[in-house]
């Protein structure tokens, strides 16, 4: 089957928890209104438009691999993209982070920050991600990041694995750890890294089949027929031990080094 993209739409109405989790982390940068951030996995735009409200006079570089997510984003934010009578606060760019260099900037960088939440476990290389970011920020610049850590969705996965199937999604649940190694590794100083574990509950098992049909299983169900989806995201829900996913939370504080 191809790819499929995010549902991207019912994924803004459903990220809740993730918008939450973004604002907390938000709240770790240290801005004085007029950087320019990089927003590494915009998705929908909910958190990007806080960042941008956060940056007065400043730039906000809202960056994913999604087109679905982009369209959905520029929606929300197309009103800071700039006119005849008002300067452009945001900035939409379509590249994965894999293969991001300045050069998909268009002379944003170097940045003075870059920002991410819920975004970094899709990237299963976090060398060569850390790596990339790295070059895009000048000496001192911020990395404040929060993605799935180790042990995230432990109870779905192992659900999914009962019901037959070995892999719910490709991903990489990376320890505070190893984490704090690779980016090291990759020229960032003051690393500080940690894990929290953040129970959602759901008020019952259809909307907890709904958020694991856009979030969760999306890689997963785009290997079955459109028909057969819905019937399998509702076979997970009811076999989980209890309507809540067992999210655990890896958190990221760094400086970028000198050049």
């Amino acid at each position: 089957m191809p790819p499929v993209d995010w549902d991207a739409a019912s994924y803004d109405r459903l990220s809740g928890p993730q918008a939450r989790w973004g604002r907390e982390v938000l709240a770790r940068l240290d801005l004085a209104g007029d950087e320019t951030v990089l927003d590494a996995g915009c998705g929908s735009g909910r958190v990007t438009e806080e960042l941008v409200q956060r940056l007065p006079r400043g730039t906000v570089v809202a960056l994913d691999s999604s087109p679905a997510m982009l369209e959905q984003a520029c929606r929300r934010l197309g009103r800071y993209q700039g006119g005849t009578t008002m300067a452009c606060r945001v900035r939409l760019v379509q590249a994965d982070l894999l293969d991001l260099s300045p050069a998909h900037l268009d002379g944003a960088a170097p940045l003075d920050a870059v920002f991410s939440t819920a975004t970094f476990h899709w990237v299963t290389d976090h060398d060569r991600l850390f790596a990339n970011l790295r070059a895009l920020l000048r000496p001192g610049g911020q990395l404040v990041a929060q993605c799935g850590g180790k042990g995230n969705l432990a109870s779905v996965v192992e659900t999914v694995r009962r019901l037959g199937t070995e892999r719910a999604g490709t991903w990489l649940y990376a320890s505070a750890d190893e984490t704090a190694e690779r980016l090291e590794r990759a020229g960032f100083t003051g690393v500080r890294c940690w894990c929290n574990r953040e129970l959602v509950p759901f008020p019952d098992r259809e909307a907890l089949a709904d958020f694991l049909q856009t979030v969760c299983l999306r890689e997963h169900l785009g290997t079955l027929l459109p028909e057969e989806r819905r019937s399998f995201a509702e076979r997970v829900a009811a076999a989980m031990p209890v309507p809540a996913i067992d999210y655990v939370r890896l958190n990221i504080v760094a400086r970028a080094g000198p050049a």
